[in-house]
C-alpha cells in the first residue's frame, strides 16, 4: 500500500501538481497492512498538542529605537569632541554631494556637523538627576584629558573584578557527568515546545555543569520566559550525579510555587524535593534540616531560612538564586561563602546594574532568554491618576471575561481601608486581602482560595511580587507605583499576562508633578518598554536611572557625570580588553576571541540618505539611520526594510542607495578597512593602522593575494603596498 502511495507521489512533485508541507501530527495512527503502529511523543509523554516553534521565530520588536528618545536640545557625547548639544538635524553640501548631517553645538559658539557615517560616535548623554554637564571647548585638550582619568580609575576598579574571575576559573570544583538516559526523558516530558533561547541556555548551564571549574551563570529572561524549567533541568543533573540542591528564593508564596512546580515535573523520577519556609511547622522543619545533612533529601528550596547556620548540606553540588537583587548585604555575603567551589545558577528577570554588569564584563557568564513563549502577548500599560470611576471600570471589564485581578497596594496599615474604600464603590465584586504580616495559615488559605477562584480581587502588599502564577489572572492595577523601584514594578507587572489572553497594567500615582523625577523616569521607562523580553533592556535603563553609581563601587558616580554613562560603559570595555591583552593574558588565553570589526566610514560621490519628503519627521531619520549603520546581523536589514516600508511606503532611489551602502558598510566592518571612498572612477580601501595585529597577521596576505591574481594590471598600487608589506 506505501509503495503505491509513495509512486502516486512522486509523479505529483514531478509534474508540480503539489508542494510538500513537514507539520507535527497529532495523533499517532495505524497501518494494519503494513504492521506499523506509529505514536506521537505528545501521546507517548502525556503533552498537549503544540505546534513546534521554529528555531527563526523572533520577537517582533522595532529595530530602530535608540535614537527615538533624543530632542534638540539634548546633551550627546561624541567620542572625539566631547559634550556637545543637540540642535538637530542640517543638510550641508559636500563637494557635489548634499548630505543630511547631525549639528551639535559646543562652548563658545563651536559647532561640529556630523555625517551619519559617523553616528557610531556619538551617544546620548546621560547619568544622575545632577546638574546639566558642561559642555566642552573644541580645539581644548580638556575632552582627552577627562576620558584619560576617567579610563585610569576604570582599570583600577576593573583589576580588581578581573581577579576574582582569574581566582573563580582557577578553583576546582564539580564535573558533572553527561546527559543520562533519564535527563532525556525529563526533558522531553516538559508540557511546552522549549524556545528556541530555552534550549540554548538549557544547553550552556550543561556544558559549564560539565566543566571542572565552578559554574557562575546569570540567565536573564523576562517573566514567565521559561527560567524556572532551565533551574529544573539543572538540578536534575545535579541530582543524577549523587549531589544535593539548593534554591533560594526571595519570598514564602515563590517557594510553595516552586516547591509544587518541582514536585510536579520530578514526580516520576525518585528524587526527594522539600521546602523550607515559614509555612511549614517547626517540627517538619527540624525533619527536613535533619534529612538534609543526612543526604535524604536531594533538592530543598527555601527563602533566607536556608541561609541559616544550623542548615547543613552532606554534598551541595549546585546552588541556584532567583532574584539576587531581592537578598541583603549578609544575605550575599553567606552566599559568597557558600558558592567558592560551588556551581551557581542566579535567575533574574531585571538583574540589578551591578549583577548584570559583572555579566558584560565577561566576569560572569550571561545567558539571555529573549524569545516569548507562542501567543503571549504584550501587556497593555498605563501610568495614571487615582481614579475610582477608572478602577471600577477596569475591574469589572476583567470579571466580564470572567478573569481576575490583583490590587497592589503597599501599606499594611491602611490595607484594609483600601479594601472597604474599594468594596463600598464596586459591591458586587468579591475582594480578599494578603499581606506578610498575616499568620502562615491564614496568608495559605487566602492565597489559595483565589487561586481556587473564591474571590475576584485580591488586594495584596508587593508579597505577590514573585512567585504567585494565576493564568487567570490578567489585570494589575498598583497603587502609588511612584514609590517602587523599576525591577519591582516590572516583577509586579510580570505577575499578568501569562496566558494568551490580552492582560493590563495600570500604574497609579497622586499626581505626575508631585512625584519625583526619578520617579517620573521609572515610570517612563515602564510604560515604553511594553514588548515581551524587555526586561533585559528595562536593567540596562536601570543603570541610567539610578547614575549608575554602583558599577565598580560608589566612587565611580564622579567619572560617570564627567562622560556620561555611554561613554563609561564604552571606556570600560576598552579598559577591561586591554588588560585582557596585557596584565591578564594568561587568564583569559584560553577564551574563544570576539571576531573584530572595525567602525568604517562609506565615501560616495553620489547623493544618499532618507529625504524629507519621505520621512517628514526628524527623529525618525535618525533612528532609521542609526539602526541601517549599527547592524550586529545581516538578518536585521530585512526586520528595517519591511518597518521602513510598512510606515513610509515604496522607498525612493536615494534611500535604495543608502541600504546598499549600509550593506557594504556591513561586510567592510568584518574586513577590518577603516574607510571605503567611492569615486566615479575609482574605489579606494584605507587599510587598519599599522598597530593592528590581527589584521596584518591573518588578513593582509590574504587581500593582498587576492589583488595581485585579480588585478594584475594595477601594478603601481600593488608595488606599493609590498612596500608597505616590507615595512610591516
Amino acid at each position: 500500500m506505501l509503495s503505491g502511495f509513495n509512486d502516486e507521489l512522486n509523479r505529483l512533485l514531478e509534474l508540480g501538481s503539489v508542494k510538500i508541507k513537514v507539520l507535527a501530527i497529532k495523533d499517532g495512527f495505524l497501518l494494519p497492512d503494513e504492521k506499523i503502529l506509529v505514536f506521537t511523543d505528545y501521546e507517548t509523554f502525556n503533552k498537549p498538542y503544540r505546534t513546534k516553534i521554529s528555531s527563526k521565530q523572533k520577537i517582533k520588536r522595532s529595530r530602530v529605537k535608540e535614537f527615538a528618545s533624543l530632542k534638540i536640545g539634548d546633551f550627546i557625547v561624541h567620542e572625539n569632541f566631547g559634550i556637545g548639544k543637540y540642535v538637530g538635524l542640517e543638510t550641508i553640501k559636500i563637494g557635489m554631494v548634499e548630505q543630511e548631517t547631525i549639528k551639535i553645538l559646543y562652548a563658545e559658539g563651536g559647532i561640529v556637523y556630523l555625517n551619519m557615517n559617523y553616528l557610531s560616535l556619538i551617544k546620548k548623554y546621560s547619568s544622575g538627576d545632577k546638574a546639566p554637564p558642561r559642555l566642552t571647548t573644541l580645539g581644548s585638550n580638556e575632552w582627552r584629558s577627562a576620558k584619560k582619568k576617567v579610563k585610569s580609575k576604570i582599570k583600577e576598579a576593573a583589576r580588581d573584578l578581573i581577579k576574582l574571575y582569574a581566582q573563580r576559573k582557577s578553583a576546582v570544583g564539580f564535573a558533572f557527568s553527561s546527559d543520562t538516559v533519564w535527563q532525556k526523558e525529563l526533558e522531553a516530558s516538559f508540557l511546552y515546545e522549549p524556545t528556541p533561547d530555552q534550549a540554548k541556555v538549557t544547553d550552556e548551564v550543561k556544558s559549564d555543569m560539565e566543566f571542572e571549574n565552578p559554574m557562575d551563570r546569570l540567565v536573564c529572561g523576562d517573566v514567565g520566559f521559561g527560567k524556572t524549567e532551565v533551574a529544573i533541568r539543572a538540578a536534575f543533573k545535579a541530582v543524577s550525579d549523587g549531589k544535593q540542591v539548593g534554591m533560594l528564593v526571595p519570598t514564602t508564596i515563590l517557594a510553595e510555587q516552586h516547591f509544587n512546580t518541582f514536585k510536579d515535573r520530578l514526580s516520576q523520577f525518585p528524587v526527594k524535593v522539600a521546602v523550607l519556609s515559614r509555612f511549614a511547622g517547626k517540627a517538619k522543619q527540624t525533619e527536613i534540616i535533619k534529612e538534609l545533612a543526612a543526604g535524604n533529601v536531594d533538592i530543598v528550596i527555601g527563602t533566607h531560612r536556608l541561609l541559616s547556620k544550623d542548615i547543613k548540606f552532606k554534598d551541595l553540588g549546585l546552588l541556584v538564586i532567583d532574584e539576587e537583587h531581592r537578598f541583603g548585604v549578609m544575605a550575599k555575603e553567606k552566599l559568597r561563602q557558600i558558592r567558592v567551589n560551588v556551581d551557581t545558577l542566579t535567575l533574574t528577570a531585571t538583574p540589578i546594574p551591578r549583577t548584570l554588569n559583572l555579566s558584560l564584563l565577561g566576569a560572569r557568564d550571561l545567558s539571555i532568554i529573549a524569545t516569548p513563549p507562542p501567543n503571549r502577548q504584550p501587556i497593555y500599560t498605563k501610568v495614571e491618576t487615582f481614579d475610582i470611576v477608572k478602577i471600577r471600570e477596569w475591574i469589572i471589564d476583567e470579571v466580564k471575561r470572567s478573569g481576575q485581578i490583583y490590587f497592589v497596594h503597599d501599606r499594611v496599615q491602611s490595607i484594609e481601608k483600601i479594601a472597604t474604600y474599594l468594596q463600598k464603590h464596586i459591591p458586587q465584586i468579591r475582594i480578599l486581602v494578603a499581606h506578610g504580616q498575616m499568620k502562615p495559615a491564614a496568608l495559605e488559605k487566602v492565597i489559595y482560595g483565589f487561586m481556587n477562584k473564591e474571590a475576584d480581587v485580591l488586594i495584596s502588599t508587593k508579597i505577590i511580587e514573585s512567585g504567585l502564577d494565576i493564568p487567570n489572572v490578567n489585570t494589575i492595577i498598583i497603587n502609588r507605583a511612584d514609590r517602587f523601584g523599576l525591577a519591582e514594578l516590572h516583577q509586579l507587572r510580570g505577575r499578568v499576562g501569562r496566558s494568551d489572553r490580552q492582560a493590563y497594567s495600570y500604574f497609579l500615582v497622586p499626581s505626575l508633578t508631585t512625584i519625583t523625577k526619578k520617579a517620573v523616569k521609572r515610570l517612563q521607562a515602564i510604560e515604553e518598554s511594553t514588548e515581551l523580553g524587555g526586561g533585559f533592556n528595562l536593567a540596562m535603563r536601570d543603570l541610567e536611572i539610578r547614575g549608575a553609581g554602583n558599577l565598580l563601587g560608589t566612587e565611580q558616580s564622579g567619572s560617570i557625570d564627567t562622560v556620561g554613562f555611554d561613554m563609561y560603559v564604552k571606556l570600560l570595555d576598552e579598559a577591561v580588553a586591554e588588560l585582557k591583552e596585557s596584565e591578564f593574558k594568561d587568564v583569559f588565553k584560553d577564551l574563544p576571541k570576539h571576531l573584530q570589526r572595525s567602525d568604517p566610514t562609506i565615501d560616495t560621490y553620489f547623493e544618499v540618505g532618507i529625504p524629507k519628503s519621505f520621512m517628514p519627521d526628524q527623529s525618525d531619520r535618525l533612528s532609521f539611520y542609526q539602526a541601517l549603520f549599527s547592524m550586529i546581523k545581516i538578518e536585521e536589514l530585512d526586520e528595517i526594510k519591511d518597518e521602513l516600508e510598512d510606515k513610509f511606503g515604496k522607498f525612493p532611489v536615494i534611500v535604495e542607495r543608502l541600504i546598499l551602502t549600509a550593506i557594504l558598510r556591513f561586510y567592510v566592518s568584518f574586513a577590518q578597512f577603516e574607510r571605503v571612498v567611492i569615486t566615479r572612477k575609482k574605489l579606494i580601501l584605507v587599510l587598519p593602522k599599522g598597530d593592528n595585529e590581527e589584521f596584518y597577521k591573518n588578513k593582509f596576505a590574504i587581500l593582498m593575494e587576492h589583488i595581485v591574481k585579480n588585478y594584475s594590471k594595477e601594478i603601481k598600487f600593488v608595488q606599493i603596498q609590498r612596500c608597505y608589506e616590507t615595512r610591516i
